[in-house]
């Protein structure tokens, strides 16, 4: 339990429904590496009465049968205390053994029972669902101390089949969880925990490159810079996350070319595409098995559908908002990097620079309830979105990084500097900066207020053209 990196409100929920008194089936689910097994078991391991994970079909190389999955279920029961019988030659019949197991162990306790990665177990034809369905419907849901907890990776399987079902699991599950990734005050914990010192500024760069997925996090090596450490995985021979990209949309989708060509596309232009767009350019029709994709994709937090200011509800967005998946695409796939110390030495080149101000930009969008925090409006109801300023004849187009439009009448228009030291603003960018106030006054009520704010790693150095900014976030803020 001391293991354990925030995941205060999950620990909370799944606590609540352990002393529930009555039969519960929690689907947890979220992007791989995440840390579902890793919280169930530190929460649980005392208290298991029976585990089990489905077999990988993406770590082998033969093909994952049928016959695989119930003889390593098979010998999981065993494991567990099931004397040894007949194999099962079907789920029915392996699901039938597990409730003979349940029943010999009841000792009028809390039974808790955890079966993990199970689309895996879901092999073509096997009926999997049929005998999972018929296990709860017809035996776990009348046991009131059974808790069975199915995690998943492969989100798509878990909406279609759990979540959305509308089969014979309809509105059975009891609770769910999505596992989301760490903050960037989760992430400095678990490098305090591992003895790794860093600077903020470090860990919100290595949040920039890997997100805040635990797995990738556990990759990063003590007594390295922050830019040894990248290499390390990236870069280097052997690099330790080289293959990841494809590993991870492997594990997760039966098709998983279509779902990363998608990202693909979307990692070209940060503000992203529309649906008709990204479909466009991948050359098939927007239709619901395509609707489905994106759905999957968001779930499983690759991608952010929103609504860009100004649009209303007419049009909707998707961007790439995983962290890894950007930087991937952006300097590994298809680079051809042979210097094994490349981020040591590019520094200071312009394309990392760039890259960091996209990066920054995606950190602050995942931070928004600091933000207002900070700003002292956290209980007043807001949107966030970019803002796309279209050019024309006597406009400059612009890009804004975020705008909070809140229901004070107040809007924060948002700049974003990913700086190592403070920020200095001069002539030019003060006149930039007022025309954006002025192009986005035209759209606003006369009610409403514009306060240009700056999100920033250090602040502002105070001069002659600081004046134009009301509000200032620093990187420490994002950090509480």
């Amino acid at each position: 339990m001391n293991k354990i990196i925030g995941r205060k409100q999950e620990i909370e929920e799944l606590e609540n429904l352990y002393f529930s008194g009555k039969p519960e089936f929690v689907a947890i689910y979220g992007r791989r590496r995440v840390g579902k097994t890793f919280l169930v078991k530190e929460l649980f391991q005392s208290r298991l009465t029976f585990y089990h994970s489905g077999l990988s079909p993406y770590d082998k190389e033969r093909k994952v049968t049928m016959r695989d999955q119930l003889d390593s279920f098979y010998a999981s029961l065993t494991r567990w205390g099931l004397e040894e019988q007949q194999r099962p030659k079907t789920w029915m019949e392996a699901f039938g053994m597990l409730a003979s197991l349940l029943e010999t162990l009841d000792n009028g306790e809390r039974q808790f029972v955890f079966i993990d990665e199970l689309p895996w177990m879901d092999t073509p034809r096997s009926k999997f669902l049929i005998a999972l369905e018929n296990f709860w419907n017809s035996w776990g849901a009348w046991h009131d101390h059974v808790m069975l907890v199915v995690c998943g990776s492969a989100t798509s399987w878990m909406l279609d089949n759990l979540i959305n079902s509308k089969g014979g699991l309809y509105d059975r599950l009891t609770w769910q969880i999505k596992l989301s990734p760490f903050t960037l005050s989760e992430c400095r914990q678990f490098f305090d925990t591992r003895n790794i010192v860093m600077s903020e500024y470090d860990v919100a760069e290595a949040y920039m490159v890997v997100g805040g997925i635990p797995y990738y996090l556990n990759y990063f090596q003590r007594g390295k810079s922050l830019a040894q450490n990248i290499d390390a995985l990236f870069f280097s021979k052997n690099a330790k996350l080289a293959s990841e990209f494809n590993r991870l949309f492997g594990s997760l989708f039966a098709n998983p070319d279509d779902y990363k060509k998608i990202v693909m596309v979307l990692a070209r232009q940060h503000v992203g595409f529309t649906r008709d767009d990204i479909a466009k350019k991948l050359g098939i029709s927007p239709g619901g098995s395509f609707s489905k994709m994106l759905e999957a994709l968001a779930e499983s937090d690759f991608i952010t559908p929103y609504h860009p200011f100004g649009t209303g509800k007419k049009e909707v967005r998707y961007k790439l908002t995983d962290s890894f998946c950007q930087f991937y695409l952006d300097f590994v796939e298809g680079k051809n990097v042979y210097d094994e110390s490349y981020w040591m030495h590019h520094q200071s080149h312009p394309r990392l620079n760039a890259w960091r101000g996209i990066a920054f930009e995606q950190l602050c969008f995942k931070h928004v309830a600091n933000i207002k925090r900070s700003l002292g409006v956290e209980g007043v109801a807001s949107s966030e979105s970019s803002w796309i300023v279209r050019g024309s004849d006597d406009r400059e187009g612009a890009q804004i990084d975020m705008l909070i439009v809140r229901d004070d009448r107040v809007v924060n228009l948002c700049e974003m500097k990913f700086l190592a030291s403070e920020y200095v603003p001069d002539f030019n960018e003060e006149i930039k900066l007022r025309k954006r106030i002025a192009n986005l006054q035209e759209l606003l009520s006369f009610k409403q207020t514009i306060h240009l704010t700056l999100i920033t790693s250090l602040g502002v150095k105070q001069n002659a053209h600081s004046g134009i900014i009301q509000k200032v976030v620093t990187l420490k803020q994002l950090f509480d």
